[in-house]
């Protein structure tokens, strides 16, 4: 999906790599760290970038190039400011392109990243699932004023492809989810249909004998189904001559 900002450098094949990757099943972590690894290569003045995301009520970093942009989001977290925060809030695209030229909206997080790291300018995008907003990829430059316009518009496109890679990874994980599910419940019917057999009781005693079972030894319900079943079934196999 490159755009016409790319258009004087090869980068299908590092939109290639990160599609293939993608789609050959590779974890979340994997992905963010190839999503922002692929940001020094695909932008302008990029030298280091970062991807924040909202994990329930508590903002986690999940991908960065370096030491150095994991610190930045630390920073961020520590001040409760910076672009990637806000990028998360807000709506539009939050860039500085020269930290040091008062410009900077977020006083304290700017401070610190002048005196504790070498980043001199710096790019936040919001991350998207399905209209949501649920992260930001940041994207930083030591020299002054080199993520410029056409940075931005090239982190645009990348943040775009982070979106689109967020919204698959999250329908695998519903997928994963609802099989994992399914697979469970199979289970308990199997395990009912077991113990009616074995103790002559209807479905819902069978059932009450499950539950009590997985709250007296602790264990998901689910994982006291699998036992019953393949209880009977090793009573199966010791039942069963040998061929």
């Amino acid at each position: 999906m490159p755009s016409e900002q790319f258009a004087d450098r090869d980068v299908r094949e590092t939109f290639v790599a990160l599609s293939d990757l993608l789609y050959a099943g590779a974890d979340p972590t994997e992905v963010h760290q190839a999503l922002v690894e692929a940001a020094p290569e695909l932008i302008d003045g990029c030298d280091r970038a970062s991807i924040l995301m909202l994990v329930g009520d508590r903002f986690r970093s999940t991908g960065s190039t370096d030491a150095v942009a994991r610190f930045i989001d630390q920073i961020e977290l520590e001040t409760g400011e910076g672009p990637c925060l806000d990028a998360i809030v807000e709506e539009s695209v939050q860039h500085v392109a020269d930290l040091r030229d008062g410009s900077s909206p977020w006083r304290d997080f700017t401070k610190r990243v002048l005196t504790e790291t070498p980043v001199r300018s710096a790019i936040g995008y919001r991350l998207l699932i399905g209209g949501k907003k649920v992260g930001a990829l940041n994207l930083f430059s030591d020299t002054p004023g080199a993520l410029g316009a056409e940075a931005v518009n090239q982190g645009a496109v990348l943040a775009a492809f982070a979106s689109v890679s967020l919204l698959a990874l999250s329908a695998r994980a519903e997928a994963e989810s609802l099989r994992a599910g399914l697979q469970s419940n199979r289970e308990i019917g199997k395990a009912v249909g077991l113990l009616m057999a074995a103790h002559k009781v209807q479905a819902e005693d069978a059932f009450d004998i499950l539950k009590r079972t997985s709250q007296d030894l602790n264990m998901k319900l689910s994982s006291v189904a699998a036992q019953v079943v393949e209880g009977q079934q090793e009573q199966f196999r010791s039942l069963t001559p040998d061929a």
